[in-house]
């Protein structure tokens, strides 16, 4: 239990995690750490190195700000506004984050104040954020701020020893003359980048909600930038694509995410197969191939946790017959400021 002081005399104070003291990075981390395990205790603990870490990455054209409450050198509070330079620039997203033992005294309210203020300063006129059921502070915190529901989520997992491998079997098995090429990578080949990027803009047809959101350009350079954040953390990523080997192009594609110092959990990231390329099992061979692939290379790995749009059918109907269970409620809020 953390000793916390009157919060009245708690000021939110600007942060810079590239120019910080390490000390103080480390601190944000733990922050994070501790209210993780405050909204979900039975996962592998968040590692305060590894998050103090990824305050500090940025990808093209992303520009964050940062502010914290400190006591004295414990971070009780933490906010982080996140807006893209070039593209849906009307838009920011927010993260508050305040510790366990110091809510209910007014410090999220103070931290979203000042992010806000920078949000309006720079033109952003939607804010959005996510919470999780897990942590129902969170949901309360967005509707006392006046944000609406934009887009509701099942964040599902996956027990990997209840796999049915029997259907893992037949969904990978191809018909005769199938020109589907599989492919797996931890980093994607020069050759196939370009192609990489245009496989991922299919998740720009994926259910948007109420979400006032362009869509996205991804682009190689994007990519290579992701890459080395993911090797500076330490991070595994295994992405397997489908080749159409007539034409070269990709036509489906899965990739999870796995840090060996919580080796219990995997994150499941995208999924998406082309518009014109469905219907041909190409999304659940993927995600056979994968699944297999996990519990052959990350060892300790127990489950798999993913999240899909509540409108999602297809990609919920694939998760549910893998035997993904409901594991919470995720929930993207939008504000939008005057």
């Amino acid at each position: 239990m953390m000793t916390i002081p009157d919060a009245a005399g708690l000021r939110v104070t600007p942060f810079e995690p590239r120019s910080a003291p390490p000390e103080q990075r480390l601190a944000v981390g733990r922050l994070l750490r501790d209210a993780a395990a405050f909204a979900s205790p039975e996962d592998p603990p968040l590692v305060p190195e590894k998050e103090a870490l990824g305050l500090t990455q940025l990808g093209p054209d992303e520009h964050t700000e940062h502010a914290v409450v400190w006591s004295g050198d414990e971070a009780l509070g933490y906010a982080r506004l996140g807006c893209d330079l070039k593209q849906n620039t009307h838009m920011a997203h927010v993260r508050v984050i305040v510790h366990p033992d110091a809510r209910r005294q007014g410090l999220g309210t103070r931290l979203w104040a000042a992010l806000r203020d920078v949000a309006m300063r720079e033109g952003r006129r939607v804010v959005i954020a996510g919470t999780t059921s897990r942590s129902p502070a969170g949901e309360a915190f967005a509707r006392h701020l006046g944000a609406e529901e934009a887009l509701a989520n099942r964040q599902s997992q996956l027990d990997l020893n209840a796999l049915d491998d029997d259907l893992l079997a037949r969904w990978q098995t191809r018909p005769d003359g199938d020109p589907y090429r599989l492919h797996v990578w931890r980093t994607i080949p020069d050759g196939y980048l370009a192609r990489m990027a245009d496989m991922m803009m299919v998740m720009n047809t994926a259910p948007r909600g109420d979400l006032d959101m362009e869509d996205w350009t991804i682009t190689p350079e994007m990519i290579r930038a992701w890459d080395k954040m993911i090797d500076a953390q330490g991070e595994v990523r295994f992405l397997m694509a489908t080749e159409d080997t007539r034409s070269g192009q990709l036509d489906a594609y899965t990739e999870v995410f796995w840090l060996p110092e919580r080796a219990a959990l995997v994150y499941q990231g995208a999924t998406g197969v082309r518009p014109s390329a469905r219907g041909l099992g190409l999304g659940k061979w993927v995600k056979a191939a994968m699944l297999e692939h996990v519990r052959a290379q990350c060892p300790g790995a127990r489950f798999v946790r993913t999240s899909n749009a509540n409108v999602n059918e297809a990609m919920l109907g694939i998760n549910v017959a893998l035997g993904f269970e409901p594991w919470a409620r995720f929930t993207e809020w939008q504000l939008k400021l005057s």
